[in-house]
């Protein structure tokens, strides 16, 4: 390790000389509290160091200490149902070492050295293995089984493996013979939080990501391995949106990174998710969730380094072969951190004072997105979904992070304030959100759920596009003035904006609906437009035709129960013989 000493000190930003040997993203101690840092700018034997912690009290003189070594989190059993801070602190030991605040220069190990795990070995001495390949296996919490993967870069024989028993993390459980020698393998792995974790190769996604929302599945439906941003002004729900998804979606593993979120919120992130009952298994949510909490009074310099602890934890469970998915809330104050350390760094300063490399860093992360075969003599297929909030000062969607974001995603749910005062929930804008995934899907959803499904999906789409258009002209001129058919239009994209996309989070039947359920309930609505329109085609009056009892029963199918579609069956069949009766 070598030793600098600090000549600057600016907020996190520190400077030191005598860095003859540093490299660009070693980790550095600062000060006598030895401080957590990262060099982020190298000019001659100066480095520019990004410090994690408070830095008040540090000042010129004090030492820096290389320790050779880039960023780096811990990867292995014990990472769910923990809460970390950006740079992987564990929140909850250090609250029982130190209390409320954390301490700066605290050194509290990610991993529990100590807690044994029940190891069941899935190798035998002799076999030939490689990296990726499943060493043995754990339970992790109740839901979770966690496996011991031999780790990127080694190859070779196992010449010794550990029999079923308990075991700590940092216990020897194989002995492999490389080229180079012999390797002892423990549960334990550290991974550079910068680099992507090596994989086989990226697949085309081809299954939804299914999230319960109706507007979202049926809509703007996104895909296992695929990318969204869901941008919108304050109050308009995008936190409920990631909450929803981290609940509902059709994910093994959930990583849930509040990155620069305000105190209160991730409060309430923290209360509640342990206490929401995870709908596929009946345990906690928890049993299945990891969270990093770094909020927006935390160093400006871990909430930077927040979002790459994330995917990284992702990538460690995607390489078991998991499907995981990583909200991200919100890449707007990691954007925030982006422009206040290369400020300091007195960078050249691009759009609206974001760094020149702003698009570059967010389609870096992004990228780590997808569905992929991993590492591994047998392979498995893995993906991870990110979902990342995006909050626009007012909601300017021309707003840097979010233009640089729409570049790389490929679903866009654009939350509308106005859809959010007339609290109409999720406030997602149908007119100005997009899913590029369609095509990907197609096959999965006409195969799996319905044959027509991309037909009534189009149908619907048409009718709202068309209701904008009317209701220009209804400012203008009013609706007496429409003629009936066009009058039924707005009537049926009432039902279906009321009825269909609006959806109650808080609500035990409403809160979600499977994909067979959408696509009975959207069928329903079509129906009816087609069974109204063939009415309003032979004369009957409109308002006789919108008085028939089956219309307040459409309003209430989305409340009948996953396992009864024969009501939503039932409806239809009453819906037809009455509107067959004005004849």
């Amino acid at each position: 390790m070598q030793a600098g000493k600090i000549i600057k000190v600016a907020g996190p930003l520190v400077v030191a000389d005598g860095m003859v040997d540093a490299k660009m993203y070693d980790v550095v101690k600062v000060g006598l509290e030895e401080l957590i840092g990262e060099i982020v700018e190298i000019k001659g034997d100066k480095a520019s160091i990004q410090v994690y912690e408070e830095t008040g009290g540090i000042g010129p003189g004090d030492p820096v200490i290389t320790t050779g070594m880039p960023l780096s989190v811990e990867l292995g059993p014990g990472l769910l149902q923990s809460i970390y801070d950006g740079i992987q602190r564990p929140l909850e030991l250090i609250y029982g070492k130190v209390g409320d605040l954390i301490t700066r220069g605290v050194n509290v190990p990610s991993l529990n050295r100590e807690k044994k795990w029940a190891f069941t070995p899935t190798g035998k001495t002799g076999d030939k293995v490689q990296a990726g390949d499943i060493l043995g296996t754990l339970p992790e919490t109740r839901v979770i089984t966690h496996k011991v993967l031999v780790p990127p870069g080694i190859e070779g024989e196992i010449v010794k493996i550990a029999a079923g028993g308990e075991y700590t993390i940092t216990d020897t459980i194989a002995r492999i013979k490389t080229k180079n020698g012999e390797q002892d393998i423990c549960m334990l792995q550290k991974w550079p939080v910068r680099i992507s974790r090596p994989l086989k190769g990226k697949l085309s996604p081809k299954e939804p990501l299914s999230t319960g929302q109706r507007i979202i599945d049926t809509l703007f439906p996104l895909a296992k391995g695929g990318t969204a941003c869901v941008p919108g002004p304050f109050g308009s729900g995008k936190t409920v949106v990631q909450h929803q998804l981290a609940k509902w979606a059709s994910a093994e593993i959930v990583v849930y990174i509040g990155c620069g979120e305000r105190g209160n919120e991730m409060t309430d992130v923290l209360i509640e998710l342990p206490e929401i009952e995870d709908p596929r298994t009946g345990e906690s949510l928890m049993q299945r969730t990891v969270l990093i909490a770094n909020t927006s009074n935390m160093p400006v310099a871990a909430r930077e380094a927040s979002v790459y602890t994330g995917i990284t934890l992702a990538e460690y469970y995607r390489d078991m072969g998991y499907h995981v998915a990583l909200m991200a809330d919100s890449t707007s104050r990691w954007a925030e951190a982006l422009r206040e350390m290369s400020g300091r760094l007195e960078e050249m300063p691009g759009e609206e004072g974001y760094p020149a490399y702003l698009a570059t860093k967010i389609a870096d992360f992004y990228e780590r997105a997808g569905r992929v075969n991993t590492l591994g003599s047998n392979g498995r297929e893995g993906s991870i979904s990110v979902i990342g909030a995006v909050s626009p000062p007012g909601g300017d969607m021309s707003d840097p992070v979010v233009q640089a974001t729409l570049k790389v995603v490929k679903v866009f749910w654009g939350l509308d304030a106005n859809l959010a005062y007339r609290r109409h929930f999720p406030a997602i804008n149908w007119l100005q959100s997009y899913s590029l995934y369609m095509d990907n899907l197609k096959d999965y959803l006409t195969g799996e759920i319905a044959r027509d499904w991309v037909t009534i999906r189009q149908k619907a789409m048409a009718l709202l596009q068309k209701e904008a258009e009317l209701e220009e002209i209804v400012r203008l001129i009013g609706k007496d003035s429409l003629s009936p058919t066009d009058q039924l239009t707005l009537e049926i994209t009432k039902i279906i904006r009321e009825d269909f996309l609006h959806q109650n989070a808080f609500h035990a039947q409403d809160s979600y609906t499977s994909l067979n359920k959408q696509y009975n309930l959207l069928k329903l609505i079509l129906t009816a437009e087609e069974l109204f329109r063939s009415a309003v085609e032979a004369k009957i009056p409109l308002k006789r035709i919108l008085s028939i009892p089956a219309l307040e029963e459409i309003a209430k199918a989305k409340f009948i129960t996953e396992d009864k579609p024969e009501e939503i069956e039932a409806i239809g069949q009453r819906l037809r013989e009455q509107v067959g009766g004005l004849k």
